[in-house]
């Protein structure tokens, strides 16, 4: 294996970088020139340790101009930017004042508190039991089942309305992200310098805090639920668009071929071979698409789009663990619900169609037929049973009051040994790392970027972190910065330190490694705020109460990622180390470790950007970094502030990707595995 590696790293090495065999020395060197520079440095160069004012460029103010420029003046001659904006709004409420009405207020006559239903919403009867046919449809019996409990868990639990007003800014939402997503990938597709031109902005996307961009949407979009569903597509479109790159380019050359020689035309290679056959994978990014405005929902409740969000956001006002983790769970549901019935969509519509045997239209499309029926009989019964049309509140069940009262016994009865706990980490590890990474120079910090980005990746990749971590600087968001890298970097390394022992220990028990997914998929569907009100409860605000916060939010992908890298070992490495007379232990730590380092890094890079996407949520409780500034920013409106501290977390995310990806990569490569 080593062998077979060794021809390709040594060819990447002489293009890239120097010689690997000297890559310590050159490592021990910049190391021991970055601590003499921090030691000695200071009195000779104070310039070099504090950014000086006088050299800060004023990105925030010209932000913040060029949108009142857009909104006051900004026009097209026939009409302004900002009527243009609020069009698309009024375009796009329609649809959604559509599914709204027909999953939770009905159709209405007149508006605000004057405004007489005509036409009831559908039952919740109908609605579960159209969810079990699609389920039917697309899954058999198991995936009807699991998709229409998940909607009766809403129902019993006391959060259909909410949740159907979630469901129906997500039927808007997800659609048109996978649509723009993929009319942007295929864009891409096409020609190259939109490619060049997108990705950039992508990362931008994925990586600014949805917080940073609420302002301007707000200013441009007015606030209400297309606001919000806006700020959702600007967040979920992303992932549809590089999968669809990644699909279109992996189209077998034999189709295309096939297309070129039956004289297609551009459009009908587009749409007729290309897309066809790359929809196995669009229907993964649909998927992505769907996931990630659920993730979206309680952020989006802060510009108006109410539902299971908004009951979360005001539980953490209230610091009502019980009715928040109640509607986290729902948002849960409908997650698996909707995430499962988009997986059973992505391997039906990707297998060949039928031969369609029957003529008529029920026998052709009975499905269609039945959820037409069982609506007509839902309604009709609705008007003389009640308990029809909703839900009766008589057999609704709650656990939010155990809830609360299990998290106030632990602080009552524990409170001493918490806060022994939480003193003991900010006296010996909090602190001083926070006062560390504070005294480091910020210019001795760049050039070590620089180093380590060109010697993992090249002069491209150093440049790359060097005018990241150049911009932080100039910017004046140094200081917040190296507070924003010292709560995720603990909180990262904590993860990784719980989530690397458990994924070792489940990857090689099958039953074990099951729960433990059905476990994590719970963690990373969960809400973030929901992690909040009981580290509020029990350790108050705070540095101490972010961290663990981000902790439980961060430690599902530092242990799915060390598990299925374990997991990807060839057992016949491991037969052969047993024939060796390795022990376990040694087969452990010389084979499967080694062998899944590159996902292990990788692991470690998903830890950091949850760990930075849960940062901004923390600033709630008291933290002093990028987050609480962008917080500050939204509620004051000041795009200029909110948008350079999201650019500046933005530029930390990249930073923290490009060299960890580029160190996966080396790994790869040494040990022979690409």
């Amino acid at each position: 294996m080593a062998m077979q590696g060794a021809p390709m790293l040594a060819t990447d090495a002489a293009q890239a970088s120097p010689p690997p065999i000297r890559l310590p020395i050159a490592w021990i060197i910049a190391i021991a020139v970055f601590v003499a520079f921090w030691l000695y440095a200071k009195p000779l160069a104070p310039a070099a340790f504090e950014f000086p004012k006088a050299w800060y460029v004023p990105m925030a103010r010209w932000i913040s101009s060029a949108m009142k420029w857009l909104i006051d003046e900004a026009s097209f001659g026939l009409f302004s930017f900002t009527d243009l904006t609020r069009f698309i709004s009024a375009v796009l409420d329609v649809p959604y004042r559509l599914a709204l009405s027909l999953l939770s207020t009905g159709f209405l006559e007149g508006s605000g508190s004057s405004a007489v239903q005509i036409v009831p919403p559908l039952p919740w009867i109908a609605v579960i039991g159209i969810v079990m046919l699609l389920g039917h449809w697309l899954g058999g019996t198991r995936l009807a089942l699991l998709a229409g409990g998940c909607f009766l868990f809403l129902a019993v639990f006391g959060q259909w309305t909410s949740a159907m007003v979630t469901l129906a800014s997500i039927l808007v939402a997800a659609p048109l992200g996978v649509l723009l997503g993929l009319l942007f990938g295929i864009a891409a597709w096409r020609w190259r310098w939109i490619e060049r031109l997108v990705t950039p902005l992508l990362d931008l996307m994925q990586t600014i805090p949805v917080f940073a961009y609420l302002v301007p949407v707000l200013f441009l979009f007015g606030f209400g639920p297309t606001a919000a569903v806006i700020a959702t597509l600007i967040f979920a479109t992303p992932p549809m668009t590089r999968i669809a790159i990644l699909a279109l380019r992996a189209v077998p050359g034999e189709i295309i071929d096939l297309g070129n020689m039956v004289g297609c035309t551009d459009r009908q290679m587009t749409w007729r071979v290309m897309v066809p056959a790359a929809r196995e994978s669009l229907m993964v990014g649909m998927n992505q698409v769907i996931m990630l405005s659920l993730n979206m929902v309680i952020i989006a409740s802060m510009i108006g789009a109410g539902g299971l969000g908004f009951d979360v956001l005001a539980a953490l006002r209230r610091l009502d663990f019980g009715a928040g983790l109640e509607a986290g769970f729902a948002i849960v549901a409908l997650a698996i619900a909707m995430d499962r019935l988009s997986q059973a969509a992505a391997d039906k519509l990707s297998a060949p169609a039928p031969a369609v045997r029957h003529s008529g239209l029920v026998a052709r499309h009975p499905y269609i037929a039945a959820a037409l029926v069982l609506v007509l009989v839902t309604t009709a019964l609705g008007y003389v049973m009640p308990g029809i049309r909703t839900y009766p509140a008589a057999l609704q069940l709650s656990t939010g009051t155990f809830w609360s009262e299990v998290v106030a016994w632990i602080n009552i009865n524990f409170f001493d040994t918490l806060e022994a706990i939480k003193n003991a980490m900010l006296l010996n590890v909090l602190i001083p790392f926070k006062r560390f990474l504070g005294d480091l120079p910020w210019l001795g910090v760049i050039a070590l970027l620089a180093f380590a980005g060109y010697r993992l990746g090249g002069w491209r990749l150093g440049l790359l972190t060097a005018g990241l971590a150049l911009f932080i600087a100039a910017t004046g968001q140094w200081e917040k910065a190296m507070i924003t890298v010292y709560l995720c970097g603990i909180s990262a390394m904590l993860a990784m330190l719980i989530g690397l022992p458990i994924g070792i220990f489940a990857a090689t028990r099958d039953r074990l490694w099951s729960w433990v997914q059905v476990a994590i998929d719970t963690l990373q569907t969960l809400p973030s705020f929901v992690y909040l009100m009981p580290a509020v409860m029990l350790f108050r605000v705070g540095d101490f109460t972010a961290m663990i916060a981000v902790v439980a939010f961060a430690i599902a992908p530092a242990i799915r990622y060390t598990a299925l890298g374990i997991r990807k070992v060839d057992p016949k490495l491991i037969e052969a180390g047993r024939a060796m007379g390795c022990t376990e232990w040694q087969i452990l730590t010389r084979i499967r470790l080694k062998l899944a380092l590159p996902e292990i890094l990788l692991g470690l890079n998903q830890t950091i950007m949850f760990a930075l996407s849960m940062l901004v949520i923390t600033a709630l409780v008291g933290t002093r970094d990028l987050g609480q500034e962008v917080y500050i920013a939204l509620t004051k409106a000041d795009t200029g502030r909110g948008l350079v501290a999201g650019l500046s977390i933005a530029a930390i995310a990249i930073i923290a990707d490009r060299l960890i990806s580029a160190g996966a990569i080396h790994a790869r490569r040494r040990l022979g595995l690409e």
